[in-house]
C-alpha cells in the first residue's frame, strides 16, 4: 500500500506552526486534520487522533523551532499515533529542521544531533519528510526514507527581483554560504561579495575582511538561519561602512533567539525578508522585517507527493 496510490489524504498539525498549516490545508482544499496535542500535569505531551488515519496519506506539519524539545516530541509522537492507527503513509513535514547545525564533529566528542534527529524521526514510524532549506544537503543523507529537500531561494528571488534594485551585489555572510549566495546571484544577474569573519565561540562572530566589490552597490546579504544575528548584523555594518549603498538581509529560517531583534533594529540593514517556516511571533515584529509564506510550495509539493508526481519539476 506504502507504494501504490491513495485514495484520499489528512493534513495534520502540531503546535509549532498552527499558522503555517491552517494556509497549507487551505490551498490543498482540505480542512486540518481534528486532533489535540497538550501535556499532561507533569509536562509529557499528549496526542489524541480524533478521527480515523487508516490507509490515509497522511501529512504532519511541525517545525522543530523553539521550543524545540517540545516540538519535536510532539512530532515524533504524532507520528507513533498515526502509525499505530493503520496510516497508509505518515510524511514528516518539517518546514524548519531543528538540530541541524551540528551536521558533522567539528572537534572531539562532538555530537551529530542532525543524524540523531533523523533516526528518531525514521525510528518513531515515518515513511517521508519534507523539509526546506537544510543547514547542510547532505543530511538528506542522514535517513533511510525518501527526503523532500524544498528551497526558499525562488521565493526571495523572486521577491528581490520585483523590487528592481539597480547595482546589485549579492553578499555571503560567511564562508559556509557561498554557494547561497552564488544561487541567488545567478538569476539577479548580479556578482558576489564574501564576508571574511572569525568565529571564537559559538554564537560570536568577527568580521575580518570583504571579498568583493560593495562600494556605491545595493548589498543582498543571505543566509539559512538568523539565529541571534551577530553575523549578519555584523555583516550589514561593515559593508555599510566599506561604501555599500542600502543593505538588505534575507534567510529562511528565522530562529531570532536572544538579542537577535535588537540587533536586527539598530543595525544598517534597510529590509530583512524571512520565510515564515518558523512563526514571528507579535513581539518580534519589526517595520523592517518582512515575512513571506512558504505555505504555496509546501502546499504544491505534499499534492505531488500525494500524485506521485515530479517535485524536482517545481525548481525547473
Amino acid at each position: 500500500m506504502k507504494n501504490g496510490a491513495f485514495a484520499d489524504f489528512k493534513i495534520f498539525a502540531g503546535n509549532s506552526n498552527p499558522e503555517l498549516a491552517e494556509e497549507i490545508a487551505s490551498i490543498m482544499g482540505k480542512p486540518l486534520g481534528r486532533s489535540t496535542v497538550s501535556k499532561f500535569s507533569d509536562g509529557e505531551v499528549s496526542v489524541n487522533l480524533w478521527e480515523t488515519v487508516r490507509g490515509i496519506d497522511t501529512y504532519i506539519v511541525q517545525s522543530t523551532c523553539n521550543p524545540v524539545n517540545d516540538n519535536l516530541m510532539e512530532l515524533l509522537i504524532m507520528i507513533d499515533a498515526m502509525k499505530r492507527a493503520s496510516a497508509g503513509r505518515i510524511n514528516a513535514v518539517i518546514p524548519y529542521y531543528g538540530y541541524a547545525r551540528q551536521d558533522r564533529k567539528a572537534k572531539a566528542r562532538d555530537p551529530i544531533t542532525a543524524k540523531l534527529v533523523a533516526d528518531l524521526i525514521s525510528s518513531a514510524g515515518a515513511d517521508r519528510v519534507v523539509t526546506m532549506d537544510l543547514h547542510a544537503a547532505q543530511i538528506q543523507g542522514y535517513f533511510n526514507i525518501p527526503v523532500d529537500h524544498l528551497l526558499g531561494m525562488p521565493i526571495l528571488v523572486k521577491y528581490f527581483k520585483e523590487m528592481r534594485l539597480d547595482d546589485l551585489v549579492v553578499v555571503s555572510p560567511d564562508h559556509g554560504s557561498v554557494g547561497r549566495a552564488r544561487n541567488m546571484a545567478h538569476p539577479l544577474d548580479a556578482p558576489i561579495a564574501i564576508i571574511d569573519k572569525r568565529r571564537p565561540k559559538a554564537n560570536v562572530s568577527e568580521i575580518m575582511n570583504v571579498i568583493g566589490d560593495i562600494e556605491g552597490k545595493n548589498a543582498i546579504l543571505v543566509d539559512d538561519i538568523i539565529d541571534t544575528a551577530g553575523t549578519i548584523t555584523n555583516a550589514a555594518n561593515a559593508l555599510k561602512d566599506l561604501g555599500a549603498k542600502d543593505v538588505f538581509a534575507c534567510s529562511t529560517h528565522a530562529v531570532l533567539s536572544g538579542p537577535a531583534i535588537e540587533r536586527i533594529q539598530d543595525s544598517a540593514i534597510k529590509e530583512m525578508i524571512l520565510l515564515n517556516t518558523i512563526p514571528l511571533p507579535e513581539e518580534k515584529k519589526l517595520d523592517k522585517i518582512k515575512v513571506l509564506s512558504v505555505a504555496p510550495l509546501f502546499a504544491e509539493a505534499m499534492i505531488r507527493i500525494f500524485t506521485n508526481d515530479s517535485i524536482s519539476r517545481l525548481f525547473d
